[in-house]
Order: C-alpha cells, then sequence, then structure tokens
C-alpha cells in the first residue's frame, strides 16, 4: 500500500475556506495513493478553542463535501482528518471522516479522549463513545485522535475489533514532541500493528505544533518521519507484515489482564 500523510501549516493568516480549498487541492494531487491521511481539526486549529463554535458545522457540512469531491476525484480512500462537528441534538464533537475512493462517507469517529484538563476542549466538546474500525481491501483501519495517543486500552479495543493499521490525525504540540514520536512507537510494538500518526503544522492560538507526522511498523521501527513544516509524506508498506509479525512473535495471545472477568 501507499499511504501519503498531508502535514498541513495551520495559521490565523489563512481563512478557513482558503485553507479548505487548498487542502482539497492537495488530496487530490495524491492520485495514485491507496489512503491519504489530514490532521486533526485542521481547518480551524486545535487550540483555538474560541473558534470551536463559530467553525463547528454538521457532519455533513463543507469540509464533508470538500474532502468526499476529492477523495472522489483522486479515487482514494481518505481520512481526512477531524473536524468541530455540530450536532443538532447536542453538543460539538471533535469528528474524524473516512472517504471511500467513491467519495462515500466510511466511517465518522467521535472522539473518546478529550484534552484539556477541565477546560478547552474537555469543556467544549462532548466525548465520543464507539470504538471504529473501517475495512479497506488490503488492512483494517482502527480511528483514534491525537490525545487518544495516550491511552493504551482503547487501541487494545481497536485490535480486538480487527484493526491492523492504526491512523491517529493530530494538532500535537511541539514542546511534547518527544511524546508524539515515542508513543506512536510503543502503540505500533505493544498492537504489532501499522501505526499512521499525521500532524499539524504551523502555529495557531500560539501553540507552536511538533510536525513530524511518523509511521512506523508492526515491530516498532519508524518507516518515515516528515520533518517540522508542511509536508507531504508518502510511504509504502505492507499490510501482510501484521499477519507475519503476530505469528512469529505471538505476545498477543499471551494477554491474561482485560479479556474476561476475574474469577472469583
Amino acid at each position: 500500500m501507499r499511504a501519503s500523510l498531508l502535514q498541513i501549516d495551520v495559521n490565523e493568516d489563512e481563512s478557513v475556506e482558503s485553507r479548505r480549498v487548498r487542502v482539497a487541492s492537495l488530496v487530490r494531487d495524491q492520485a495514485g495513493a491507496d489512503l491519504v491521511v489530514l490532521p486533526e481539526l485542521w481547518t480551524t486549529g486545535a487550540f483555538a478553542y474560541e473558534g470551536f463554535g463559530t467553525e463547528a458545522e454538521p457532519l455533513e457540512g463543507p469540509t464533508y463535501e470538500a474532502m468526499a469531491k476529492a477523495a472522489s476525484d483522486a479515487g482514494v480512500w481518505l481520512h481526512a482528518g477531524s473536524v468541530p462537528e455540530r450536532d443538532p441534538d447536542g453538543p460539538l464533537y471533535n469528528t474524524s471522516l473516512v472517504f471511500s475512493p467513491s467519495g462515500d462517507l466510511a466511517a465518522a469517529y467521535r472522539k473518546i479522549h478529550r484534552f484539556g484538563f477541565d477546560k478547552g476542549e474537555a469543556v467544549l466538546m462532548g466525548a465520543g463513545r464507539d470504538l471504529v474500525t473501517v475495512r479497506l481491501p488490503d488492512t483494517t483501519l482502527g480511528l483514534a485522535t491525537c490525545y487518544d495517543l495516550r491511552f493504551p486500552e482503547l487501541f487494545r479495543g481497536l485490535v480486538d475489533a480487527g484493526a491492523e493499521t492504526l491512523v491517529i490525525p493530530a494538532g500535537w504540540p511541539e514542546r511534547r514532541r518527544a511524546h508524539w514520536t515515542l508513543l506512536a512507537q510503543a502503540r505500533a510494538v505493544e498492537n504489532q500493528a501499522y501505526v499512521l500518526a499525521c500532524g499539524t503544522a504551523g502555529t495557531h492560538a500560539g501553540v507552536p505544533q511538533a510536525g513530524h507526522s511518523i509511521v512506523v511498523d508492526p515491530w516498532g521501527e519508524v518507516l518515515a518521519q516528515a520533518g517540522p513544516g508542511e509536508e507531504v509524506l508518502t510511504v509504502e508498506f505492507d499490510p501482510g507484515r501484521v499477519a507475519v509479525t503476530r505469528d512469529q512473535f505471538p505476545a498477543l495471545k499471551d494477554r491474561v489482564l482485560g479479556l474476561d472477568p476475574p474469577r472469583r
């Protein structure tokens, strides 16, 4: 498979609509890839909390429409990162969208772990409840978003649901970049799965972004990593290595905790 991670520069000098048009063009440029991945909240910026309410859109809003068309035009599976979703019957959500090569919505994932420690996203957005996987022709994606990366139990659940490739859009800050790389490799090693983690570049709401999007194989080896600025990170990987790794080093079969209720 060929995957392209689009590490988008998010800054206040570019309007949301201009960025949406520009990113759609970048997606179209990836024709020939199997999978294209965008970062978290690339329309607004993950730390631009004050814009969540004004820029929130319904699930099938302008970003949905632009990304569905771009996926269809390019003929790619597109993980369109996440958008601030306004549920007409509830709160805002940090919602990821995945489109098929025909432009149909294949999955939507509402971020479960909200960042902010009782401020920002943690109080402005609702929490998702459902684990989401997406079956592609050659692999099954497991969906997570940014802060989710710090919660290994979520990824165990995705693996139990059949995930082989873990896709993680993020708006990760530069000051914690070491954690970004470390956790991406840890999630790959402990789940014997590929990790495709796509972050934003630039600075928004005064918070410099880490960039350094990363692709890690099931053995924990870094296949490719971007730099700090806007970049298209393209990598080819063999989905069959997941089964081979799990067969040659069957650590997942030795799990004890979390599988069945404890005996009394």
